[in-house]
């Protein structure tokens, strides 16, 4: 897969991991479930590694 595809595929994972993340977090604080809570707490973190890999991968293809 080349750079630019590999880092767009990384920053979509990472919004779609931000978004599932958000979505449970809110869920486990609202129906007061921790561990929905927190589960939803890691995949949002999950999701913004994937959008550093994906700019880090764009970044490292402007240098070239």
């Amino acid at each position: 897969m080349d750079d630019n595809k590999d880092s767009l595929k990384h920053k979509a994972e990472g919004a779609k991991d931000k978004a599932v993340g958000a979505a449970k977090d809110a869920y486990g604080d609202a129906t007061d479930d921790l561990g929905k809570q927190a589960e939803g707490k890691a995949q949002k973190a999950e999701g913004h590694a994937h959008e550093a890999v994906g700019e880090a991968k764009e970044d490292d293809k402007d240098r070239k």
